[in-house]
């Protein structure tokens, strides 16, 4: 029976009766996609199911305010975006530690059972195992059980937001199965991938099309989930494995214990979670698993490169914490390289930014593990000499760690007679400039700074994901405006304009008003860590550019510090330190930072600058509940004053800093005896000199 008043306006009654049809038309569809997508057991047929959405598509295009985020018809995509934008993750995604050994997951396992000698066996043997996916992570945020943002894990600290283009993945669910209760906000980790018969299957279209094809399933993955046309990522059939969590926001709901207990929730809110998942209890069946699982290797349906092992007492694992890049309880176990033999057509030499001459390896093309292999780096002379390479030979390859291709050496017995030595190149085969070998160093270097390959590789590189990171900025148009001469160095990217861009063939309107918006975000949100790497400073990579924008309030504060300031902070020795300071002893570098202030491009850092001596040296701090600040607002306060972050409530913990509704974490702080505090105490305790030293308390 309709459920409105007899007083209700047959406009009225209609809503409503839609209303009805709309809730009962979303769960069935979710239904029937799930059954189809990741059960495998359909109930009805493709034309009954079309009939089902077709009427839900009709009903929320006739009233409008029926459709909610968590509607199946999101999944078919159509959204186009300018461009990607970035957000910071509230709590920072790390990567693994790799081991390669049995006596290396041993050593690992040890070193951690020795981190917390109290845990006993029981806890430092049992570990939760899965396979190590080889695809694209990502983080979902969910608000009471519907999902509403998703990032990729990015680096580390701040993602690219995909939300849009996530909702189009058929296996994802986009409300939590279930009748609750939900978290009030809870991030879902895990891999986006696309299967083995999806890839092919997309690259044989590509290839009908004209179209470029992918190297591998990961890197098909990742250009499908990045696509500004979301109506393109629906058509390439992603999945979503689920397997950890990011920040949770439970008031009231109980923590969970274990990460088995974790696996658990997530498979029975509807995510899928990589297959042939489980718990080792002793350290033979953590062996005894690998060992299945590199059996099953070629079997599965996706790729995978390894085990992934994590412990699974989740309060030991807050108790371990985390290095400066990875988990100290997890770690990621690799199978074994694949090889293959082939032959060695030509070994030429290309010049790096910095002016290296890099061997690189012409291989006649051959499969290994699903990718196909033509390229690989020889690293230098002395790496040519010592294997004793000869363009012609027949080598051995192997994929080091599944992901870099490198060559172990010559067939011997398979070399054609007469096969000369290579010569390594003493000029620079760009330029012509005569290459030098500097003392203690292993690679030949053209010395000259206007090299167009050094030039080139050097802008290239400043874009790139290891520079400014910006997104929508590809290399090749990168070199086309090289080329043409209308750019010379970084500083001029910033001044190409949407109209100079569409006059280069293939350029379309919208793509170069993408490449001017992506530039234009850089230029005015680049954090100084990205600017610091951005600029290939020799030796300086991504972790000492963190270093030095976490002292250093920006680029002029940088310029001034002495080679013995700079030697005092963590991992900068006296050769890293003469690198900084002789880039900003270059005339020509000076210029160019003057360009990029000029241009607005003049990014602020020093959050930890504080740290050094602050209130909070060597604590740890984990805040909870609704705070009238940000919470990033309060973490970087926190890390300034010397804190480090947690993101669970544990033994070694300090302080918990409590807002609104804390939920579990304040029951778990108070049951071991850690400091509360409120928002006002909190910002007391940063302003107070001092009262964080070693040693002190807090009540």
């Amino acid at each position: 029976m309709d459920q409105f008043s007899l007083f209700d306006s047959p406009e009225k009654k209609e809503h409503n009766r839609a209303e009805a049809r709309v809730s009962w038309l979303r769960r069935e569809v979710e239904r029937h996609n799930r059954l189809y997508h990741q059960l495998d057991a359909p109930e009805i047929t493709d034309e009954a199911y079309d009939a089902l959405y077709r009427e839900l598509v009709e009903l929320e295009e006739k009233f409008p305010d029926l459709r909610t985020l968590d509607s199946p018809t999101h999944r078919v995509g159509g959204a186009v975006l300018p461009y990607l934008e970035t957000r910071p993750h509230r709590e920072r995604m790390y990567g693994l530690d790799n081991v390669f050994s049995s006596g290396e997951w041993e050593a690992f396992v040890q070193k951690a059972s020795r981190a917390l000698p109290e845990a006993g066996p029981e806890i430092m043997d049992s570990w939760w195992a899965d396979p190590k996916l080889d695809g694209l992570a990502c983080e979902l945020a969910y608000e009471n059980g519907v999902m509403v943002q998703a990032l990729t894990r990015g680096d580390g600290e701040v993602g690219e937001v995909v939300t849009e283009a996530m909702r189009t993945v058929r296996n994802l669910p986009l409300r939590l199965a279930g009748t609750g209760p939900f978290p009030r906000r809870i991030e879902i980790r895990g891999e986006v991938l696309m299967f083995r018969k999806e890839f092919e299957s997309l690259n044989r279209r590509q290839e009908s099309l004209g179209q470029k094809t992918f190297a591998n399933p990961r890197n098909a993955a990742a250009g499908s989930l990045r696509q500004l046309d979301t109506g393109v990522t629906a058509q390439r059939k992603l999945r979503f494995l689920a397997y950890s969590l990011g920040e949770v926001d439970a008031p009231g709901m109980k923590d969970w214990e274990t990460h088995a207990q974790v696996m658990e929730s997530l498979t029975r809110w509807g995510f899928d979670t990589p297959p042939e998942g489980r718990l080792c209890r002793t350290a033979e069946e953590s062996r005894e698993y690998y060992e299945h699982l590199e059996s099953l290797r070629d079997s599965l349906p996706f790729e995978i490169d390894g085990v992934v092992y994590k412990l699974n007492d989740r309060e030991a694992q807050a108790a371990l914490g985390f290095t400066a890049r990875a988990p100290r309880f997890a770690v990621a176990w690799k199978f074994t390289s694949r090889k293959a033999e082939t032959r060695l057509k030509k070994i030429s030499i290309q010049v790096g930014r910095t002016g290296v001459l890099t061997p690189v390896a012409e291989l006649e093309p051959v499969s290994l593990g699903g990718v196909m292999v033509s390229r690989a780096t020889l690293h230098n002379e002395d790496e040519i000499r010592r294997l004793d390479l000869r363009e012609n030979d027949v080598v051995v390859i192997q994929r080091a760690g599944d992901v870099i291709p490198d060559v172990l050496g010559p067939v011997l017995e398979k070399r054609p007679e007469g096969l000369a030595p290579f010569e390594f190149p003493h000029v620079c085969p760009v330029c012509g400039s005569p290459a030098r070998r500097l003392e203690g160093e292993a690679a030949w270097r053209c010395l000259n700074l206007a090299c167009p390959a050094v030039i080139m590789r050097s802008i290239v590189h400043f874009v790139s994901k290891a520079g400014l990171d910006v997104d929508g900025v590809g290399a090749k148009w990168v070199e086309a405006l090289i080329a043409s001469g209308r750019v010379k160095s970084p500083a001029d990217l910033f001044t190409v304009t949407r109209e100079e861009l569409m006059s280069y063939e293939r350029m379309g309107e919208v793509s170069a008003g993408n490449f001017v918006a992506a530039l234009e975000q850089a230029r005015t949100s680049a954090s100084l860590m990205r600017f610091i790497a951005a600029l290939g400073i020799r030796q300086v990579g991504e972790q000492t550019a963190r270093t030095l924008a976490e002292h250093f309030a920006d680029m002029d504060a940088l310029e001034k510090a002495s080679v013995e300031e700079l030697m005092l902070l963590p991992d900068i020795g006296p050769e890293v330190a003469g690198s900084i300071r002789a880039f900003f002893e270059t005339d020509s570098n000076r210029e160019l930072l003057e360009r990029f202030r000029a241009l607005g491009l003049w990014p602020k850092g020093g959050e930890k600058s504080a740290g050094r001596g602050g209130a909070l040296a060597g604590k740890k701090v984990l805040f909870t509940g609704t705070l009238s600040r940000p919470r990033d607002e309060y973490r970087r306060q926190a890390e300034g004053a010397g804190a480090n972050v947690a993101s669970s409530v544990s033994k070694t913990l300090d302080y918990l800093v409590v807002g609104a509704n804390p939920g579990s974490k304040l029951d778990k702080a108070r049951a071991l005896g850690i400091a509360v505090l409120d928002e006002e105490a909190f910002m007391a305790l940063l302003s107070a000199p001092g009262s964080g030293e070693k040693g002190g308390q807090a009540g």
